[in-house]
């Protein structure tokens, strides 16, 4: 049998079962602070980041790993493995993706890198279903394709905790940041075909997050998916409280919450809260 590594980056949310995953490796991004960069998840937690946020005198900023690092760990894995399938954070909203296709290039051991075009939990799911489809026999190939078709079904729609960290960090221009700090509107941001965009803006939090509601309930009601993601900055008791109204709703759905981690946090802030989920995931 074809012996396959899988890698993926510190975006990702690994519960317990991919924790303790023989073959899966994680890659890092880097936060910068103050001129100090720390490893995503190694060096830094959310918690840690948001506390140090409110004395940084410079923007923070992150980093996608470098080339050579992709490189290094191809190249060791290429002792143990025949070949390396790396699902990554969307090439739309970091350069990971980038580099690792550059570092392929680099080694003999066959990498097929996947743009998720997602990044945290749903990414995640896309990760679990192509190891689910290499084990049932599937040829890379297949497995790729099935993929890039199951990312096309894909919904996230995210309140921001903090339209001023997105502007700082370049991910909202000056304009929009204007018009939503200063007319208290709160955009529904979705993310489609890897990028950010503006959904829909509202006035208040409380009709942001029904409006947010009302998009899953229709697509619910039409795709019966199995999982949805509850996405959070920092406050878990806000994703609970969705947790707890949705598997009242829906008792038949798996509901999973997850925190964003500090990469992301750098851009959303520690109150941001999301929901997504794969339509086309049964």
């Amino acid at each position: 049998m074809v012996k396959t590594a899988w890698v993926t980056d510190s975006t990702a949310f690994l519960d317990e079962e991919l924790k303790n995953h023989p073959d899966l490796y994680t890659i890092p991004l880097t936060i910068l602070l103050d001129g100090e960069e720390f490893a995503d998840g190694i060096d830094l937690t959310a918690a840690q980041l948001f506390a140090r946020l409110k004395e940084l005198k410079a923007p923070p900023k992150t980093s996608q790993p470098a080339v050579g690092v992709f490189q290094e760990l191809y190249e060791k894995l290429s002792k143990d493995y025949d070949q390396v399938v790396a699902v990554l954070l969307s090439g739309k909203l970091s350069g990971t993706v980038s580099s690792s296709e550059q570092a392929a290039k680099l080694v003999d051991i066959p990498v097929k890198t996947f743009d998720s075009h997602i990044l945290t939990a749903p990414m995640t799911a896309l990760l679990k279903k192509g190891m689910e489809l290499m084990e049932a026999g599937n040829s890379i190939d297949s497995v790729m394709d099935q993929l890039e078709l199951l990312k096309t079904t894909n919904e996230t729609y995210v309140l921001i905790g903090s339209l001023e960290q997105l502007h700082r960090s370049g991910r909202m221009s000056g304009l929009q940041f204007f018009l939503g700090s200063m007319l208290n509107v709160k955009p529904i941001i979705s993310i489609e075909e890897g990028a950010l965009n503006t959904k829909e803006k509202v006035r208040s939090d409380k009709k942001a997050k029904e409006r947010i509601l009302d998009y899953f309930k229709s697509s619910y009601e039409k795709n019966k998916f199995k999982e949805v993601y509850i996405l959070y900055g920092l406050h878990q008791d806000h994703a609970n409280e969705w947790k707890v109204n949705l598997e009242r709703l829906y008792p038949e759905l798996k509901v999973i919450t997850c925190p964003l981690g500090a990469v992301i946090g750098v851009h959303a802030g520690e109150n941001t809260l999301g929901i997504s989920w794969h339509n086309g995931l049964k």
